[in-house]
C-alpha cells in the first residue's frame, strides 16, 4: 500500500444506523485531513462498494466544555449537527475502550451538549439513555421557510407529483414528519429526495414516514438528510414521537419501531425535554487506506 495513509477506525451501529468512528483523542488523524478532506474522507469511507460502508463518519475528539466531543459527517460529505444513534455509540466507545470510567457523560455536539447515562452489563455498555434536549417548533428554529406561523403543522408539500402533509420539528436538526397508513411498502427512493430538498427547508431536512400502531407504539421509516434511507435515526424517532404526542395520537412514552430495531422515547412535556434509550454495538475495526 505504498503511498497510502492508514487511518485506524472502528465501525459501530445503533439498531442498524452504522457509522465509522475515528479516534481523534490521540492524534490518529493525519494532519493533512483539513475540513475539505474530512468531507471527502466521509464520502469515500462510507461508500458501500468502494469503501468500508456506513451511513457516515464520526470523529471522537477532546472537548473544553464537555467530557468528549463528536463531529458527524453524512455519507455525502455534509456535516450534521446531531445523531442520536451515533452519540450512543460514542458513549460505548469511550467507556468500553477505557477513555473514561464515568457512567454519566456529557458529549459536545454541533447542536449543543448531550447528557448520556450508560447502562452496563457483562459486555460493557449495553444500552444508553440520551437526554436529547428540547424539541423546537417555530419556523425560524426548525428552520422552515414560510409565513409567520410559529408551528409548522400539516403543511402541504408537493414532491414527485404527490401531495404530502408534513409536520416540522427540530431535534437539533430539521425533521419533516409525514403520517401514512403503511410504512412497509413505501417507495422512499422516489418520495424522499424531493421532500428532503423541498424549498421549504433552507438546510434540507430529515423525513420520517410514520404509522401510529397504538398510543404506546409507532413505526417509522427514515429518509435521512445526506444519507438517503437509513435503518434507524435517533433524532427522527424523537421528532416523530413528539409530533405524534402533540397531535394527541400517542402517550408521553412510546416504543418506536424502526427497520433496524426499537428505541424507547419519553417526552417530558413540563420540561419540554426528550429522552431516548437504545443499544450500541461494535461491528469491526481496521485501517482505511486514504
Amino acid at each position: 500500500m505504498k503511498g497510502k495513509i492508514e487511518i485506524p477506525f472502528i465501525k459501530m451501529q445503533g439498531i442498524g444506523n452504522d457509522y465509522i468512528y475515528i479516534d481523534a483523542l490521540r492524534g490518529e488523524i493525519p494532519e493533512y485531513l483539513n475540513e475539505e478532506n474530512l468531507s471527502e474522507l466521509s464520502r469515500k469511507i462510507s461508500n458501500r462498494h468502494f469503501g468500508v460502508g456506513s451511513d457516515g463518519l464520526i470523529l471522537i475528539l477532546p472537548s473544553d466544555i464537555a467530557d468528549f466531543r463528536m463531529r458527524i459527517f453524512n455519507a455525502d460529505g455534509s456535516e450534521a449537527k446531531m445523531c442520536g444513534n451515533g452519540v450512543r455509540c460514542v458513549g460505548k466507545y469511550v467507556y468500553d475502550l477505557g477513555f473514561t470510567d464515568k457512567k454519566s457523560l456529557t458529549i459536545e455536539t454541533n447542536s449543543g451538549i448531550k447528557h448520556l447515562e450508560l447502562i452496563t452489563g457483562k459486555n460493557g455498555v449495553e444500552s444508553v439513555i440520551v437526554d436529547m434536549g428540547s424539541p423546537l417548533f417555530k419556523r425560524g428554529e426548525i428552520p422552515a421557510n414560510g409565513n409567520a406561523e410559529e408551528v409548522m403543522n400539516d403543511q402541504i408539500l408537493f414532491s414527485g407529483g404527490q401531495e404530502f402533509k408534513v409536520t416540522g420539528v427540530s431535534m437539533g436538526n430539521p425533521h419533516g414528519v409525514v403520517y401514512v397508513n403503511d410504512v412497509d411498502n413505501l417507495d422512499l427512493a422516489k418520495m424522499g429526495p424531493g421532500l428532503e430538498k423541498h424549498p421549504v427547508w433552507p438546510d434540507r431536512a430529515n423525513i420520517e414516514f410514520v404509522k401510529v400502531i397504538s398510543p404506546e407504539e409507532i413505526k417509522i421509516r427514515v429518509w435521512e438528510r445526506g444519507s438517503e434511507e437509513t435503518m434507524a435515526c435517533g433524532t427522527g424517532a424523537c421528532a416523530s414521537a413528539v409530533a405524534s404526542f402533540r397531535k394527541g395520537l400517542i402517550k408521553e412514552e412510546v416504543i418506536v419501531h424502526l427497520r433496524g430495531g426499537d428505541l424507547k422515547v419519553a417526552y417530558d412535556v413540563k420540561s419540554n425535554r426528550v429522552k431516548m434509550t437504545g443499544p450500541a454495538e461494535f461491528v469491526a475495526k481496521g485501517n482505511f487506506f486514504a
